[in-house]
């Protein structure tokens, strides 16, 4: 029968294994947790993430939208307060830089004389002509019409189009849509708030949305797919006052404005 090793021989030897498993499971014990404190959302699905994200949009009264999108060839840069009722913020796009303030259906357009400033008369018109005599009234009105909020007029061609970058329903809509197959992405801080990313595709080519884990669980920026833009969204539910512009700051330019 072969002897038995000495009782301290063994303590010896199973010590440091008991002492090893016991700090790992200390150890994991004190891991980190992402979603400590959070509201829950990152363990969710990502289609279940996108789904809390679009019902905080879909129920919140007011955000500000800034950043840049790629349209049909344009840049154009935002910054915007947006809310059911209207919306005030400024537009620039390649050759300028132009305000919007809507109350209700009432929208007005503020620039300065740069903006207004356009070639009518046809093309060859001889120097010295009248031609020269247009352009000097289109100087002119554009001086006139200089850091002026002018109402443009709901028949006028540019309305809906300038309207458009007021709506606060149709903006959300348009720029916080994922396109295909939706998966869940690494963690992130927006604004200094912790987020979850959201991508349409594994590459994010569909859009890739970061939606709040602190507090709601708005979603706090888009990155268009395709490098079409990049928008920061903030300051949702916060009130912010609409009134239209007083009659010394507004000017009528007649029933069109200019192409431009």
């Amino acid at each position: 029968m072969a002897a038995l090793p000495p009782t301290s021989r063994i303590r010896r030897a199973v010590l440091p294994v008991a002492f090893g498993a016991g700090l790992t499971a200390v150890l994991a014990g004190c891991a980190a947790d992402p979603d400590e404190g959070t509201n829950g959302v990152g363990k969710l699905s990502a289609s279940a993430i996108e789904e809390k994200a679009q019902s905080a949009a879909d129920t919140a009264k007011s955000v500000r939208l800034a950043g840049t999108l790629v349209s049909k060839g344009g840049t154009y840069k935002l910054n915007m307060r947006l809310k059911q009722d209207g919306a005030s913020g400024s537009v620039t796009t390649k050759n300028s830089t132009f305000e919007l303030l809507r109350v209700g259906e009432a929208l007005y357009l503020k620039a300065d004389a740069g903006f207004w400033e356009h070639e009518d008369k046809p093309s060859g018109t001889p120097s010295g002509s009248d031609g020269d005599a247009d352009s000097d009234a289109d100087s002119d009105a554009a001086d006139k019409l200089d850091d002026m909020y002018v109402k443009v007029p709901q028949d006028d061609p540019s309305y809906k189009q300038l309207r458009g970058f007021t709506d606060m329903d149709l903006l959300l809509d348009g720029l916080i849509g994922l396109h295909g197959d939706v998966v869940k992405g690494d963690r992130d801080k927006i604004g200094g708030l912790r987020t979850v990313k959201v991508k349409g595709g594994e590459d994010g080519e569909g859009g890739t949305l970061d939606v709040s884990l602190d507090g709601t669980p708005f979603p706090l920026q888009f990155a268009r797919g395709g490098g079409a833009g990049v928008v920061v969204l903030s300051e949702w539910d916060k009130d912010f006052p609409l009134e239209e512009p007083a009659a010394g700051q507004t000017l009528d330019y007649g029933k069109q404005l200019p192409r431009t």
